[in-house]
């Protein structure tokens, strides 16, 4: 695996902390953050992680997939291959791209992607009451459940693993993602919070750079595929 994908995807989650502090901050304090144990912080990260890297290799084995059904449809194999490549390239890159103009603010975050309403979702009231007992295995739960959240930032990264067709591959860019966002939250309860808040705009921007490079080679690439 190339080290600039693994670079490139944890500076993504390290840049958007300031977004990261202000989608998951509310839920860092009402979760591990009200135990007052560093144990409980690390299992509920540790969960999120987790089903990060559970869905990059989801990804990954997605991306396999098709390849795999392209090559065994199509009168030549290596063109149907190609064309699934192609065509997960274009869709990652054009969703980088929306993604990474919302975290500039040239265009609006979709509604569903701001992870409103949590509450209201099935089985999440019960969770976080459990959460509250402030034990190891339910923040590992609350952790991992809250690793499904609508997030910008998170599916920009999972964009990035839709161009990519092997699972393992999938499941490290994402978890390298996961722990580029671990600083920032792991000192959410210390002096350093506020001044990261205050530089939120700065790394939004940053990471929205990020995504749109992303996006930029992911296009030029596929373009260059099929020879435009």
């Amino acid at each position: 695996m190339h080290s600039v994908n693994l670079s490139s995807m944890f500076l993504l989650g390290f840049l958007g902390t300031g977004h990261c502090l202000g989608m998951c901050g509310p839920l860092v304090f009402a979760l591990p953050g009200q135990t007052g144990r560093f144990r409980a912080h690390l299992a509920y990260h540790a969960g999120r992680l987790g089903t990060y890297t559970l869905v990059g290799l989801a990804m990954g084995g997605l991306g396999g997939l098709m390849r795999f059904l392209a090559g065994r449809a199509a009168a030549d194999p290596l063109t149907g291959v190609a064309a699934v490549q192609i065509a997960f390239g274009l869709l990652a890159g054009v969703l980088l791209a929306v993604l990474g103009l919302a975290r500039l603010g040239l265009i609006g975050e979709p509604v569903w992607m701001t992870g409103g309403g949590l509450a209201r979702l099935p089985g999440i009231g019960a969770l976080l009451r459990r959460a509250g007992q402030g034990t190891a295995p339910a923040m590992l739960v609350s952790g991992a459940v809250m690793g499904f959240l609508p997030c910008g930032l998170s599916f920009g990264a999972f964009s990035r693993v839709l161009a990519i067709d092997d699972p393992l591959q999938g499941a490290v860019l994402t978890f390298a993602f996961g722990l580029g966002t671990l600083p920032g939250l792991l000192l959410l309860g210390s002096g350093l919070a506020p001044f990261i808040r205050r530089f939120r705009r700065h790394s939004d921007i940053l990471a929205g750079i990020l995504m749109i490079g992303m996006a930029v080679a992911l296009i030029v690439k596929s373009a260059a595929a099929v020879g435009i």
